[in-house]
């Protein structure tokens, strides 16, 4: 019988070990230190909040690797048919705008500017031009809707006799660099 008295004892020790844990588990459960269960609630769904707010806060950001890529794409195209790699093709464009608007060019002058570090040479337009308002409206038009990029930086009256217009323009375009 001495061993069923040790394993009486050992049960004894275990159940009371078992109960002082289920009591300790109540206090902890019913302590301002955890809280009640409606300020649970309302932490989580605070919390629930802040995660969708951090959300939609990086959701611009997905696919960045495949907008990137599709900005080189765009760049690359921009450059190949908007910029001539040529000085000649601006003066020939600008003639060509001209003539077919019928305005008179005078005098045009073209500066060079120092290349920038992005692969682009800034080219400063100066002219002087002649013709009825609506031929220079046609060509300011022309201007602004032509595959060349073609900045128009001011626009100036030189003064009109008997319907002729004349005006002084600065336009700013780019050269492509290394073309």
């Amino acid at each position: 019988m001495p061993d069923l008295r040790d394993t009486r004892q050992k049960v004894k020790i275990t159940l009371a070990v078992l109960v002082l844990l289920d009591v300790a588990a109540a206090a902890l459960l019913l302590s301002p230190l955890v809280g009640s269960e409606r300020s649970r609630t309302e932490e989580m769904k605070q919390l629930w909040k802040e995660l969708q707010g951090r959300t939609r806060e990086v959701e611009p950001l997905r696919g960045m690797d495949k907008k990137i890529e599709a900005a080189h794409q765009q760049i690359e195209e921009f450059y190949k048919d908007r910029l001539p790699g040529q000085d000649s093709a601006i003066s020939a464009e600008v003639g060509k705008l001209a003539s077919q608007s019928g305005v008179k060019i005078g005098q045009v002058t073209y500066k060079l500017k120092d290349p920038e570090p992005v692969g682009l040479r800034p080219v400063v337009i100066d002219a002087d031009l002649s013709g009825d308002y609506l031929q220079v409206v046609r060509f300011i038009n022309a201007l602004e809707r032509d595959n060349l990029l073609f900045i128009i930086d001011s626009v100036e009256l030189g003064g009109a006799q008997g319907g002729t217009v004349r005006l002084q323009m600065r336009l700013e375009t780019y050269l492509k660099t290394g073309a």
